[in-house]
């Protein structure tokens, strides 16, 4: 793996092959920056998470007598933690779904583009039929 960067590379000559254009964007400072947001969410959101869950199995454990305090009727506070186990993992999707529609999406948009972008017809690069940035935004037209 390159330490050096280069600043905005150009395509290579003619457009290059997708797998050309593709080990070119490896060194992108651009698509660094755009693996470096995704693993500023993902890592302390994991670690987080992780934690929370640890906590839970280990007091269901360890704490048996904590969890079985009754908060109300037939609700324990086992009960609640499982129930915020899921609570939690869905506040995660929403939150990695705004963080990425607004740090993510817009980067890796514009590098699939630039991508696909490369040749007149991607589809023949691929060999399984893939998309032209103009295919997928017609496709995109078509579904709103």
């Amino acid at each position: 793996m390159s330490t050096q960067t280069r600043p905005h590379p150009d395509p290579p000559e003619g457009g290059g092959t997708l797998s050309d254009r593709s080990v070119d964007m490896h060194d992108d400072p651009r698509f660094r920056e755009l693996r470096r947001r995704l693993l500023v969410f993902v890592f302390p959101m994991s670690a987080a998470f992780f934690s929370w869950y640890l906590l839970y199995v280990l007091m269901s454990a360890y704490a048996r007598d904590t969890m079985a305090t009754v908060l109300f009727g037939q609700v324990n506070l086992a009960l609640v933690f499982g129930v915020l186990q899921f609570v939690t993992t869905f506040g995660i999707a929403v939150l990695y779904a705004r963080y990425a529609a607004r740090r993510l999406d817009p980067l890796a948009g514009e590098l699939c583009e630039e991508l696909d972008g490369g040749t007149p017809d991607t589809a023949a690069d691929t060999g399984s039929g893939g998309t032209n940035a103009s295919d997928r935004n017609e496709t995109e037209e078509a579904r709103r």
